[in-house]
């Protein structure tokens, strides 16, 4: 479910349907004088970014240091970070080493995965998984938030699909993100799903089913109680589960969950990484489907064409004396 103060990525959409298209001069007075800006300096790059992007006046701008991008030779990396009531976001741009250019988008490397920058932010070690091994070659990554009613939708057709139709090819993983602005109960139910996870990590999944299962019925005032009926009911140590709740021992956690989050820019729920790749939003299962075949048919033919390097490969042999 998309929040409603969120977000920057849609500042742009916005401001271009309010704004007025000034009309264009150019007279030799406008014109600043060749050489005498630089993208280097940053309160100039903030300035030129700003009209260019239209970030709104509220928007704030933080600018790191111009660092060597050994993935483009003669360019600078420049990472920009906005803030805008309580979100953020990063983009990156590229400036070349004279100043006098900015290159905005990304570079890919033909033997890497063009969603590598994300791969490397995903961190899944500490998070319940269920699927396939954790070397299947599809892995999905689900953010997801226990009162968003999509995020149920989208859980219940993983659930009742993947073990079905890719029972060892796709391994998925849990993220939690709350949307607290507009979820009250949202967090704690995360909070609770890792007091679980830490007492039991095989019963995390039957909370997991349990609070889409009920999320009708739960609210603030009654999740502590049911919480229980579900603990009792499953055999689970209720005190202490209730104890890690109230003290909200697991909330770092859900914290560091959420702060990921922030770095691959999630900013709705549910939101997918499949391999790498971000999908936004509630998606049904035929497209679901469509992209798992995708990734499996990618992922045999990047293994053919490694087979393929090997077989040609000529190895001498060392004379051992």
């Amino acid at each position: 479910m998309k929040t409603v103060a969120l977000l920057l990525f849609t500042l742009t959409a916005f401001a271009q349907q309010v704004k007025t298209t000034p009309p264009v001069k150019t007279t030799a007075t406008q014109a600043a004088p060749a050489g005498t800006k630089s993208a280097l300096d940053k309160a100039t790059l903030e300035a030129y970014l700003r009209y260019v992007e239209l970030w709104l006046p509220a928007v704030e701008v933080k600018i790191d240091d111009a660092k060597p991008a050994p993935e483009l030779p003669g360019f600078f990396n420049v990472w920009v970070h906005l803030i805008y009531k309580g979100s953020a976001k990063e983009q990156q741009y590229y400036v070349s080493q004279d100043g006098k250019k900015i290159l905005r988008g990304d570079v890919f490397e033909i033997n890497k995965s063009p969603f590598q920058p994300n791969l490397d932010k995903l961190k899944v070690d500490q998070q319940p998984g269920y699927g396939g091994p954790v070397n299947a070659p599809v892995t999905m990554v689900v953010f997801t938030d226990f009162q968003c009613p999509y995020c149920k939708e989208e859980a219940q057709i993983l659930r009742g699909n993947l073990a079905k139709s890719f029972p060892d090819k796709v391994r998925v993983y849990f993220m939690d993100f709350p949307l607290d602005q507009i979820h009250n109960w949202a967090r704690t139910a995360a909070i609770a799903g890792r007091c679980v996870y830490k007492q039991s990590p095989a019963a995390f999944w039957d909370y997991f089913d349990w609070a889409y299962e009920n999320q009708q019925a739960i609210g603030m005032d009654n999740f502590s109680s049911k919480f229980q009926i579900f603990a009792s009911e499953k055999k689970l140590d209720g005190m202490s589960l209730g104890r890690c709740v109230e003290n909200k021992t697991s909330e770092p956690d859900v914290n560091r969950e959420v702060a990921e989050g922030h770095t691959l820019e999630v900013s709705a729920t549910p939101t997918i990484f499949m391999n790498g790749r971000k999908l936004e939003n509630m998606l049904p299962w035929a497209t679901l489907e469509q992209l798992i075949n995708i990734e499996l048919d990618h992922h045999a033919n990047v293994a053919q064409a490694a087979a393929d390097d090997a077989c040609c490969t000529v190895t001498i042999p060392k004379i051992v004396k």
